[in-house]
């Protein structure tokens, strides 16, 4: 019972620093790039195949 008193505090800070993240990711507009997304799934230059000659 007396790890609890270390466990809980734990999880809530590991929490709030993953949710602050998570902020920071869409305050910095990590997550905006329809146009890109558009293009590259169009697009064959990144693919595993080898090339053909």
């Amino acid at each position: 019972m007396n790890v609890l008193v270390y466990l809980i505090p734990a999880s809530l800070l590991l929490g709030g620093i993953g949710l602050a993240l998570f902020f920071w990711t869409l305050r910095t507009n990590q997550y905006d790039d329809p146009e890109g997304d558009a293009r590259r799934i169009l697009s064959d230059r990144w693919d595993d195949a080898p090339p053909e000659d």
